[in-house]
């Protein structure tokens, strides 16, 4: 069985702690290589994982025997190094958000399928089964018809030094954790949503947004509210609110692998509670990029990725004009 040739630019948290720890069990792929601007880094990640150790991200897209490369690099540093990667004939797997603007991912997505490359955005809570769960029970009718959905995204403030709270790195509340509850509208709604208002928490002291919310609609008039920060009690929910009851998924972002997910099904005089399988959905991520990169599954939709930008830019434009009028 074909493998698919793996390389990793740069030795962020989320990879040596998620990523990598479920690539390397995977039987259709081969961790070749582990990269970082520092030789002490890459030495000691690639040592937990038995790979090769590079001294610079040119220097590991220049090898021919890698395929494939994962970026769990900074936000602002995505869509040079997405570039970069897919110009070198590697297909590409970047953390979330692909890019800080929808012109850059436009950009990105446009030189993928150019080079007839995989591009896709590691947003791994859409390959947990328990979505799917839920998207079936609204389309048998369990809730009516859906009229509004809300969601919060929420984790207490983290290591000052993270790349979170640096602007120039592509830091703020809105991309790393606002960019869930607006991606997961996206899933349970096929249609095109407008910005009706928005605002963000910024602190002056660094220049970043620490927290949020924004209210959009459909032309069907389906409300979606969503709140996200860095000042919060860890929260990360969505609800589903219908003519007939209400679903909720309650923790619909970073469930553990052996976590049983639980959805709740209030209707008139009922409440159930549907206790779920567990799911790995960092290794599903893999696997769907993986099989997409050999061809053997269809490859992520650029249009989605665009299309999910350009709501984030909407919301950061219209929290621009709440703050100007509230200035």
């Amino acid at each position: 069985m074909p493998r698919l040739r793996i390389g990793v630019l740069g030795c962020a948290d989320i990879a040596l702690r998620r990523i990598l720890p479920n690539l390397v069990h995977l039987d259709s792929a081969t961790l070749v290589a582990v990269s970082s601007r520092h030789a002490d880094k890459a030495v000691e990640a690639a040592s937990q994982f038995d790979c090769a150790a590079v001294t610079g991200y040119e220097a590991l897209l220049a090898r021919d025997d890698i395929d494939a490369v994962y970026i769990p690099l900074p936000p602002a540093m995505h869509h040079r190094w997405i570039v970069e990667s897919l110009t070198a004939g590697k297909h590409v797997l970047a953390e979330k958000p692909l890019c800080v603007t929808a012109a850059e991912t436009t950009e990105v997505v446009e030189l993928a399928r150019r080079h007839d490359l995989v591009l896709a955005e590691n947003f791994m809570f859409l390959n947990h089964s328990q979505h799917e769960t839920v998207r079936s029970l609204v389309r048998d009718g369990v809730i009516g018809h859906v009229r509004s959905f809300s969601s919060a995204f929420g984790i207490p403030p983290v290591n000052p030094l993270s790349f979170r709270y640096s602007r120039n790195l592509g830091g703020g509340a809105l991309l790393d954790v606002g960019v869930y509850p607006l991606r997961a509208a996206q899933l349970h709604f096929p249609g095109e949503f407008r910005v009706v208002g928005a605002c963000r928490r910024v602190d002056e002291r660094i220049g970043v947004d620490v927290a949020g919310g924004a209210l959009l609609s459909d032309a069907d008039g389906v409300t979606v509210h969503l709140e996200f920060g860095f000042e919060h009690a860890y929260r990360t929910d969505y609800t589903l609110w219908g003519s007939a009851g209400c679903i909720s998924v309650l923790r619909a972002f970073t469930p553990p692998e052996h976590h049983r997910p639980t959805v709740r099904i209030e209707e008139q005089d009922r409440v159930t509670e549907l206790s779920l399988p567990p799911d790995n959905q960092v290794r599903n991520t893999l696997r769907a990029f993986i099989d997409a990169a050999l061809g053997r599954k269809e490859a992520p939709c650029g249009a989605s990725m665009v299309r999910h930008a350009t709501l984030v830019d909407d919301v950061r434009r219209a929290a621009a004009a709440h703050a100007a009028a509230y200035g």
